[in-house]
């Protein structure tokens, strides 16, 4: 999940600071918000450059953000076999060797980024590592070998790439629509000014920002299943329930009671559109049923 939420914060910053830009090259310029040809034009420049330039950062991003570290030179057994399993795993998914990094948290967490097949970052919590056998951490390894495999970030960054196009573009239309309708109702013959109008285009890259981001969970989830798949073909179906099964016990001791109800992980059909992954039943059933 983590690298998910650190692409979509990225992104989503990147696109609002190119928006400012993108409004005062219009207005240096003089072209026309009217010209929708252009402004597609702009919007997909904008909008595919604030996609990649997330990839581009993911994995500065992601080491930063957890403090990782990664193994140059294994100082342990533990992590002489991290990094071994990895590279096994790599050479049998026909990607080229990752960086392996480990990070110190509590929680049972890993992930992977990178800007291709061949140049990613698989990182593991040491809470993974304590908790799990060594089946299961070489099922959530090949988990996540199998996210670059299947080129899971690029394909999430031309669909975000798509989509922050249409986000940058929407949001101008509808801002000259509202500016249109201000200003046939203004007496004066005025519409907005140009900081109202940034300030109505920044507000409506935000809703619009969110609504797009749904679609992206929504192909997130639909990769954790592929991603799972992936797993049990390197090592095996019950290595990777297994790991899932103890993932949700950890999980579900976390809360007790009334209290699981106001947890991240919500039961309700449609708190899923804002989930990254699937609930971990799903999952299960879905490794058991394929």
């Amino acid at each position: 999940m983590k690298r998910v939420l650190l692409f979509l914060a990225t992104n989503l910053a990147v696109v609002l600071v190119l928006g400012v830009v993108m409004n005062i090259v219009f207005a240096a310029t003089g072209t026309s918000m009217q010209s929708y040809g252009g402004l597609l034009i702009f919007a997909s420049v904008f909008g595919f450059g604030g996609a990649f330039i997330s990839l581009w950062l993911s994995k500065w991003m992601a080491k930063r953000s957890v403090g990782a570290y990664v193994i140059e030179q294994p100082r342990s057994e533990t992590e002489r076999w991290l990094v071994d399993t990895v590279a096994r795993q790599a050479k049998q998914a026909g990607i080229g060797m990752p960086e392996v990094a480990m990070y110190r948290s509590a929680d049972m967490n890993a992930f992977a980024t990178g800007a291709s097949r061949n140049n990613a970052l698989v990182a593991v919590s040491t809470g993974l590592m304590e908790s799990m056998s060594r089946d299961e951490v070489e099922a959530v390894l090949a988990h996540e070998v199998s996210h670059i495999a299947n080129g899971d970030m690029v394909t999430m960054t031309l669909l975000q790439g798509i989509l922050n196009t249409f986000v940058i573009f929407l949001a101008r239309v509808v801002a000259n629509v509202i500016s249109s309708a201000m200003r046939g109702n203004n007496e004066q013959g005025g519409g907005m000014g140009f900081f109202a109008y940034m300030a109505t285009v920044f507000v409506l890259e935000m809703v619009f920002g969110l609504i797009a981001s749904i679609i992206v969970m929504a192909f997130s989830r639909f990769r954790e299943y592929r991603a799972d798949a992936g797993s049990a073909n390197l090592v095996g179906k019950q290595k990777m329930i297994a790991a899932l099964e103890r993932l949700k016990l950890s999980q579900e001791s976390k809360l007790d009671g009334t209290l699981a109800a106001f947890g991240i992980r919500g039961r309700h059909s449609v708190s899923e559109l804002f989930l990254s992954h699937p609930p971990l039943e799903k999952r299960i059933n879905a490794l058991r049923q394929g």
